[in-house]
């Protein structure tokens, strides 16, 4: 098996891999009311990446980007409040807390008062759900993931390389274009939600 087809493979099953199981399903978020213990651990087992502590949440919750947890009840996180969360996970690594409340503030108003709310939580989660698995896949299948596109570029580069290098410079190739598309989304990102304003 040639090195460029294996590794293009293996990429490309990275992201299949990813697309497949990177959001928790709706259905399989804990159906019961949760301490803010429960929560905390509950979001650092499902996102290794992350560290949430007690502090964090409720700064998100004193800095009204997520709801405040139900008054006088112990277990005051619900579903919402996981969902706001998972949420925010993704946002975080893009934008700032306050671009992330202005987010929220399109689809729900003011964060604490449900009555408001253009859609629900639910459904915010399950669209969310289905852009997210779909959209390594459309990433992947872009013309800029064509494996000949980087033969291309080496070639014209006229290095005089294989195997291992060849390898590692097509992941090179791979990884820089990543982070070149993932700039460009993320200011596009935060120009949209700097820039939006109601009318």
């Amino acid at each position: 098996m040639n090195e460029q087809n294996f590794e293009m493979k293996y990429i490309n099953k990275i992201a299949q891999n990813i697309s497949n199981n990177t959001i928790i399903p709706y259905e399989d978020l804990p159906r019961y009311d949760l301490f803010l213990s429960q929560v905390i651990d509950y979001l650092n087992d499902k996102f290794e990446e992350e560290n949430y502590t007690n502090n964090i949440v409720q700064n998100y919750i004193k800095n009204e980007v997520i709801s405040k947890p139900e008054d006088g009840k112990k277990r005051g996180y619900t579903k919402v409040h996981l969902t706001q969360l998972i949420l925010l996970s993704y946002m975080r690594p893009i934008l700032t807390t306050e671009e992330i409340k202005k987010v929220f503030a399109l689809a729900f108003n003011e964060i604490n008062d449900g009555e408001d709310d253009i859609i629900s939580w639910e459904d915010a989660y399950k669209i969310f759900s289905d852009l997210q698995k779909n959209s390594l896949k459309d990433l992947m299948a872009k013309e800029s993931f064509n494996e000949k596109k980087f033969q291309n570029i080496m070639k014209n580069m006229h290095l005089k390389i294989e195997g291992k290098e060849e390898e590692r410079i097509m992941v090179f190739f791979v990884v820089m274009s990543l982070i070149c598309q993932a700039s460009a989304i993320k200011k596009l990102v935060q120009n949209i939600v700097n820039n939006y304003e109601d009318k």
